[in-house]
């Protein structure tokens, strides 16, 4: 699909192609990086109910409330840690880019994702 501007993830694939399709239930994250990947995704497109869906239920608060005046504009996968296909339990560790009222910015987060009725799910930062 030329033309098309590649997900805000960071992959090199149109949205619908890459985290879309996670977010529209025709796929599941495979891996644990994959999920942040689209979780980043979700918060740059605004799909607040697939954050929720994605959230662990022991830690999931009941709304996000996503800050309008945040564009996320990209993601930097700094090192991962177990989460893969055979894996039930991971970390990922980022760095995501932002623009807050015209001033760049940034955060990082070590972030850990476990398999829950079968899906990867995000439990929250690790201190």
């Amino acid at each position: 699909m030329r033309g098309m501007p590649s997900c805000v993830c960071g992959l090199p694939a149109p949205y619908e192609e890459c985290c879309g399709r996670f977010h529209s239930g025709d796929a599941k994250a495979p891996t644990a990086e994959r999920l942040m990947r689209s979780r980043f995704s979700a918060f740059g497109v605004g799909d607040e109910a697939y954050l929720l869906r994605t959230w662990h239920p022991s830690t999931r608060p009941p709304r996000i409330g996503l800050d309008e005046t945040l564009r996320w504009e990209r993601l930097e996968i700094l090192q991962t840690s177990g989460g893969g296909f055979l894996d039930t339990e991971g970390t990922v560790r980022f760095r995501a880019h932002y623009v807050e009222r015209n001033r760049p910015g940034h955060m990082d987060e070590n972030s850990r994702f476990v398999v829950h009725d079968g899906d990867w799910v995000y439990v929250g930062p690790i201190a």
